[in-house]
């Protein structure tokens, strides 16, 4: 059914693209139909990736996976570089993994909780993809905090942005490894789960032509979307900020965002939080990092620096999540506390002015820095 309204949504694409390129719409509306096109075309990518996966095998596959999951975000993210809108891209990052942590892993809970109350997970990867979250935050804090003090030197920011990236970048790629060699010991599902064995429905041919068409128009529509965003945030008087932590984010991921809540009403909570947990691992360990060095290419470099507001929504939500994940079940409170902290978030976010964030970040980290 879910997929059904996806395809039926694909409607939207060719209707952005008339709207944009022939009838010259208004901004505001094109930007709707361009967001709306994206999600149908992310799932696309998504199912290809799976279906080349049956004939590549679970590693080549789960690479595949690991490599394409954020295919949709990452393709706006660099046309919005392209345009200087790093505040956009900063606050997309930041949107992403606190949407991904309390959002989906928050609704996920929450559905699966109501169905089956008490649902399992091992605790061995949850623990690990918990250190990870906290690595990951770390990694994204030291260079705002560290940049109060290094600021005048531009080539130190730039250094140092650069340089956490690259270890970024390898410590996913370990993680990745890690779970290759060891996940089939650490992986377990609940007795009562249904086991599926996922058989291709596609020939390799028609995965590669769907999974590079689709790509191809997601290029189209994020060169439209970023086009409409200075519109868009004068009409709606939406801050630039708060279509990049709240609106891209949910844009980009919320076909990904249905398969969590699916597999976790299923009971299939170690799939349900590999794709949440994991999608935001991704973000914050190789989409955020491969930023800083795709944004060299345009000769406006992208910082590692993060406002105080984007840094205490990460903290909030690295760290509860950390903390469900640890015992290895899960209830339906627990979700609807991961949901109550993103609504909080998410309204703070839509009141705070278009310039409180830069204004008030170089005050709040100093103070943290001394």
């Amino acid at each position: 059914m879910v997929r059904k309204i996806l395809y039926g949504m694909l409607l939207f694409v060719p209707l952005a693209l008339l709207a944009d390129f022939v009838l010259h719409l208004d901004p505001v509306l094109i930007f709707i139909l361009a967001a709306l096109g994206i999600i149908p075309l992310a799932d696309l990518i998504g199912e290809a990736t799976e279906e080349l996966s049956v004939y590549t095998g679970p590693k080549l596959g789960g690479l595949l996976n690991a490599t394409l999951g954020n295919a949709a975000e990452l393709i706006i993210t660099i046309f919005a570089l392209r345009e200087g809108l790093f505040d956009l891209v900063r606050a997309s990052i930041t949107g992403s993994i606190i949407g991904n942590l309390l959002l989906v892993m928050g609704l996920s809970l929450l559905v699966g909780g109501l169905r089956h109350k008490l649902q399992t997970f091992d605790r061995r990867n949850a623990a690990i993809n918990s250190t990870l979250l906290i690595l990951a935050l770390v990694a994204l804090a030291v260079p705002s905090l560290f940049d109060a003090a290094i600021e005048p030197d531009k080539a130190a920011e730039l250094g140092l942005s650069e340089g956490v990236a690259l270890i970024m970048i390898v410590l996913y790629g370990l993680s990745v490894v890690y779970s290759f060699s060891n996940g089939r010991h650490t992986t377990r599902e609940p007795a009562t789960a249904e086991h599926e064995t996922h058989t291709a429905h596609w020939s390799v041919r028609r995965a590669l032509i769907v999974l590079a068409g689709a790509t191809l128009a997601i290029v189209f529509l994020s060169e439209i979307l970023v086009g409409a965003v200075e519109s868009v945030t004068v009409t709606l008087g939406l801050t630039e900020f708060f279509l990049g932590i709240i609106i891209i984010p949910l844009v980009g991921n919320v076909a990904e965002h249905l398969v969590a809540v699916q597999v976790a009403y299923k009971n299939k909570m170690e799939l349900s939080l590999a794709v949440s947990i994991g999608s935001s691992l991704q973000v914050a360990l190789f989409v955020a990092p491969v930023l800083v060095f795709i944004s060299l290419l345009f000769g406006q470099p992208l910082l590692l620096v993060f406002n105080s507001f984007e840094l205490v929504a990460l903290v909030a939500a690295s760290l509860i999540a950390a903390f469900i994940a640890l015992d290895g079940e899960s209830n339906w409170f627990e979700g609807a506390m991961l949901l109550a902290v993103y609504l909080i978030l998410a309204i703070a976010f839509y009141f705070l002015p278009v310039n409180g964030a830069q204004e008030a970040a170089g005050e709040a980290v100093s103070l943290l820095v001394r």
